[in-house]
Parts: C-alpha cells; sequence; structure tokens
C-alpha cells in the first residue's frame, strides 16, 4: 500500500525500545508495523547504543519514514537511568539524522494527553486507545508496552502535525491565530 507519509514512533530504552511505522493517507493513520528490540542480552552499555543505532537505521532504510516523532526522557529520581535513557534517544535521533529525517519530541505526559485524553493514563490505557484508534486486531498488538508507546508517540505526532498552524504545540496559540485572521474577530455589539 502507498502511503503520502510515513511517521515513526520511537520508545527509547536502554532494555527495550518500541518502535513503530504509521502510514497516513489523508486524515486516516494505519498502522504498518510496531515492535520492540530487546537490548537486555547486551551486556555492555556501548553495545546496546550501537546496537540501537544500526537497528534504527535498518528501519528508517526499510520503511523510508517522513519524520521521526519520539518519546522524551521523563525526570526521574535516579539520574544513571536519566543519563542512560537520555543516550538512547540521542542514539535513535543520531540515525534518523544521518538520514535527514526530522524528529519532533514529545513529552510523555502529552502523548498519553493525546491519545487518551488523560496525560496520567496507564500504559495499559495507552495500548488499549492505540488498538482501538487503529482498528489493530488482537493477535498484531505487542506483549510489549513499549510498542505500543512508540506507536502512541507516532500518533500524537500525526494529530499534532494535522492541526492548524496556529494550534500546534509551540506557537503561540490563540494570539497567533488572531494576529493572522483578524476577520475571524467578532466585533461586540452596543445598544
Amino acid at each position: 500500500m502507498e502511503f503520502e507519509r510515513i511517521i515513526m514512533g520511537i520508545d527509547p530504552g536502554t532494555n527495550v525500545m518500541g518502535y513503530a511505522m504509521l502510514g497516513i493517507n489523508g486524515k486516516k493513520p494505519t498502522l504498518i508495523v510496531m515492535g520492540v528490540l530487546k537490548l537486555n542480552k547486551f551486556e555492555s552499555h556501548y553495545k546496546r547504543l550501537n546496537r540501537i543505532y544500526e537497528r534504527v537505521l535498518s528501519l528508517v532504510e526499510q520503511y523510508l519514514p517522513d519524520e521521526l516523532a519520539i518519546e522524551a526522557p521523563f525526570f526521574g529520581k535516579n539520574v544513571q537511568s536519566m543519563l542512560k535513557l537520555g543516550r538512547a534517544q540521542g542514539v535513535a535521533m543520531a540515525a534518523a539524522l544521518s538520514r535527514d529525517i526530522p524528529i519532533a519530541e514529545y513529552a510523555p505526559l502529552s502523548i498519553k494527553q493525546s491519545v487518551t485524553g488523560n496525560g496520567n493514563a496507564g500504559k495499559e490505557q495507552v495500548a488499549e486507545m492505540v488498538k482501538r484508534l487503529l482498528d489493530i486486531r488482537p493477535e498484531q498488538m505487542s506483549d510489549f508496552f513499549d510498542a505500543t508507546d512508540a506507536v502512541a508517540a507516532a500518533l500524537t505526532h500525526f494529530y499534532e502535525s494535522s492541526k492548524p498552524e496556529a494550534f500546534r504545540k509551540g506557537s503561540s496559540s490563540w494570539a497567533s491565530f488572531l494576529a493572522a485572521h483578524p476577520e475571524r474577530i467578532a466585533k461586540r455589539r452596543t445598544k
């Protein structure tokens, strides 16, 4: 099947990395693939980083995504875990950048909010909504939440990039919209 564009989603991790590809035609996203890269067989953190780079690059070459949506590391108390997760994310981003793929980064809370409507949703809820939104058959679902989190990152990017410019994250929202469209401002009636 041909797609207008393909969004790659990644849920970075140093033990398990989730990945997904969404094909987009018009306003309809379709799941192409989702899966995980299991890294616990590599004892060295550096070998894990190398494997992430190689696998992301092979996925990019296989599916030719137009964009990458990646989950940003969350802030935790364990500094070492944060550092390792940040490295995993950076290596995945470097692989995409080596093929000139634009990157969008989303906080976990934003992804949960975008997919479920609740920024505090659990991984089970995210997986269930991904399944419903993309009409994924039970046998196609992954046993790993890392994979469905990667799909959710790609879906979030699809939703964000489908919004009119004035409503996208990072714009000054209503102020920029109204400045660009003064004809939309309702005049007050006076008696």
